[in-house]
């Protein structure tokens, strides 16, 4: 893989939201089939790239950056602790946390801990997508890029208490 695998990211994204916008909205029957190896070799598949050109031709977010940051941060986690080995479980949506749970007082934040945690495995289920816009909302409320986010759940391990700490004080920060 290239220093520059993120130019091939940005080729996919125009090309899945072209093809989003000529009329190809079903994800199981998404055309980018040539595409696939290559994110596979990142930790990505398809939903990853059908979910966020569906957002951006239907809501106008999340943008290309974003898209690259989060993906970024995935395939990081895939080679640097999955050893570029995919992961054989997935989430099950029925198991995330309401969505107007809160953990101290922060509504979202043990709905997108899991999440998070499965979109750095690669582990989210095709109906599930990290950065839709319950955590689009989630993000701008407290003033956190959903990239970032994913370090942070990443350096924090099964430590949920030294999440939900770090977002207190981001909040604290921005007030």
């Amino acid at each position: 893989m290239k220093f520059d695998f993120h130019k091939e990211l940005v080729r996919i994204w125009g090309y899945a939201v072209e093809l989003y916008r000529d009329g190809h909205q079903d994800a199981c029957q998404f055309p980018i089939e040539e595409d696939v190896p290559f994110l596979e070799s990142i930790g990505m598949n398809r939903m990853d790239v059908f979910d966020f050109a569906e957002d951006w031709v239907r809501m106008g977010e999340p943008d290309l950056a974003v898209f690259l940051l989060i993906h970024e941060q995935r395939k990081d986690y895939f080679w640097e602790t999955q050893k570029k080995v995919p992961s054989t479980q997935v989430l099950d949506p029925t198991s995330l946390p309401a969505k107007n749970e809160s953990l101290h007082g922060i509504v979202w934040l043990p709905r997108i801990i899991p999440k998070a945690r499965a979109k750095l495995r690669g582990e989210l289920d095709p109906n599930t997508m990290y950065c839709c816009g319950g955590d689009r909302n989630f993000f701008r409320t407290n003033q956190i890029h959903p990239a970032e986010f994913l370090r942070i759940v990443k350096r924090a391990g099964d430590d949920d208490q030294s999440i939900a700490q770090w977002v207190l004080n981001r909040k604290n920060e921005t007030e």
